[in-house]
C-alpha cells in the first residue's frame, strides 16, 4: 500500500477508565482515597518515582534536548510536505523545532547564512545555485546528501495543438503565426503561463526568451502561479490552446498529464544564465527541455550544521521519494490543503515508511556520540 492511500489514518481514542460507583458514601469514598494515597507512597509510589526518572534520563539523552531550530521554506504551501517530514524526524531527536517561517527564496538563504534560520527542505540544485552563492555558497552553508531526486522542469503545450501544427520545439514559437495559437488576450503574442517572481525559474526563462529570439512572439505572464496555472487549466478544459511552464515534484502533471493531455517541448539548444552558464540541459534521454534535471537537498546553517551532528547526519541521509511528494501535492490542489491535512499526510507517510524514518533516527543518535 502507498502511504497517500492511507492519508484516512485517525488517532486511537483515548480510554476512560478507573471510575468508581457512585453509591458509596463520602466518608467511604474519603477513606478509600486516604488509603489510595498511602499506598501511592509506598512501593507503588516508588514505581512511579522511577519511572519518571527513566523518562526524564531518557529525553536528556535526545541530541537535540534543550536546543532550537528554525525551518524556513517560501510560501508554497506544496513545500510544507517534505519540510514536515524533517521537522517530526527532528523532534524525534529531542530538538524544539520552531514554527516554519515563510519568506522568498533568496532572502530565505540569507537569513540561512546569517543564522536567523536553521534549515531548508527545498534547495534546488542547480536552479538555486545562483541564490546559494550570492549568500555565501559552502563556507555558510552545510549540503550533503539528496533529499528528493529526479526533478524535471520545461515547457508544455496542449497535446491537441502540438499533433494538428506539428510543434515540437519552443523554438517555433519565434513565428508569429504558430505564437498567436497560443494568444489568451489578443495581443497577438503566445502567453506563456510562467514564473512567479523571484523564484530560480524566473531568470533562466527570461534568458531563454532572449536567447531562443521569443522576446517578440511571447510574452511571460508571471504573478501567483497556482492562480495563473488554475486559469490555464480553465482554458485548457474550454478547449482553448495553452502553453506553460511547470516542474516535478506539483500536482500540475497530476491534471494536465505528460503524453495524455499535453506535451513538453524541446529547446533548440542549451542556454542558461548565471551560476549554471556551463550545465548542460540535455536529459539522459536525448531530450533538451531547456533545464537539467534538479534534486533537491536538505540546506543547513554551517554552524548550526557543526554544533548538531545528528540534525546534521540526518539532513544527510534522508530521502523522499518524487512520486510521493507529487501525489501528497495532487492531494492538496483537490482540496486536502489545511495545516492540519497536510501535517496528517506527513504522518501518514512516516506510518508507511516507518522502518526507514526509525533507521534515520538511529543513525542520527549514532552521530552524536561519534
Amino acid at each position: 500500500m502507498r502511504f497517500f492511500d492511507i492519508f484516512s489514518l485517525t488517532p486511537t481514542p483515548n480510554t476512560i477508565c478507573g471510575a468508581q460507583p457512585r453509591t458509596r458514601s463520602l466518608a467511604a469514598a474519603a477513606a478509600a482515597a486516604a488509603a489510595a494515597a498511602t499506598l501511592r507512597l509506598g512501593a507503588s509510589g516508588l514505581a512511579l518515582a522511577s519511572a519518571a526518572l527513566i523518562t526524564q534520563a531518557h529525553a536528556s539523552d535526545l541530541p537535540g534536548q534543550g536546543r532550537s531550530v528554525q525551518p524556513v521554506q517560501t510560501s508554497v504551501s506544496e513545500e510544507t510536505f517534505q519540510t514536515l517530514i524533517v521537522v517530526k524526524a527532528l523532534e524525534q531527536l529531542g530538538y524544539k523545532v520552531l514554527p516554519i517561517q515563510e519568506t522568498e527564496y533568496a532572502s530565505g538563504y540569507m537569513a540561512l547564512a546569517n543564522g536567523d534560520a536553521s534549515f531548508t527542505a527545498v534547495n534546488w540544485q542547480p536552479l538555486h545555485n545562483d541564490f546559494y552563492a550570492n549568500a555565501g555558497g559552502d563556507d555558510k552553508f552545510f549540503r550533503v546528501g539528496t533529499y528528493v531526486d529526479n526533478s524535471a522542469q520545461g515547457y508544455l503545450i496542449d497535446k491537441k495543438t502540438a499533433e494538428q501544427y506539428n510543434i515540437t520545439n519552443l523554438g517555433q514559437l519565434s513565428d508569429p503565426e504558430i505564437a498567436k495559437l497560443f494568444d489568451a488576450n489578443g495581443d497577438g503574442k503566445a502567453d506563456l503561463t510562467g514564473c512567479t517572481p523571484g523564484w530560480g525559474c524566473e531568470p533562466v526563462i527570461e534568458h531563454q526568451l532572449d536567447a531562443f529570439g521569443l522576446r517578440e512572439s511571447v510574452s511571460h505572464n508571471q504573478g501567483n502561479y497556482a492562480a495563473l496555472m488554475s486559469d490555464t487549466i480553465t482554458r485548457y478544459q474550454q478547449g482553448q490552446p495553452i502553453l506553460y511552464y511547470t516542474w516535478t515534484p506539483y500536482w500540475v502533471s497530476g491534471v494536465l498529464v505528460p503524453g495524455k493531455d499535453v506535451v513538453w517541448l524541446e529547446v533548440p539548444f542549451t542556454s542558461l544564465p548565471g551560476e549554471q552558464k556551463a550545465i548542460d540541459s540535455m536529459l539522459p534521454n536525448g531530450k533538451n527541455y531547456g533545464f537539467p534535471l534538479n534534486h533537491m537537498s536538505i540546506v543547513a546553517n554551517k554552524e548550526f550544521a557543526a554544533a548538531n551532528p545528528a540534525a546534521a547526519k540526518l539532513f544527510a541521509i534522508m530521502k523522499l521519494p518524487i512520486d510521493d511528494v507529487s501525489a501528497q501535492n495532487l492531494r492538496m490542489q483537490q482540496g486536502e490543503k489545511s495545516s492540519a491535512d497536510i501535517a496528517r499526510h506527513a504522518d501518514a507517510w512516516i506510518a508507511a515508511h516507518q522502518s526507514t524514518f526509525d533507521g534515520w533516527i538511529e543513525q542520527a543518535k549514532q552521530a552524536a556520540q561519534q
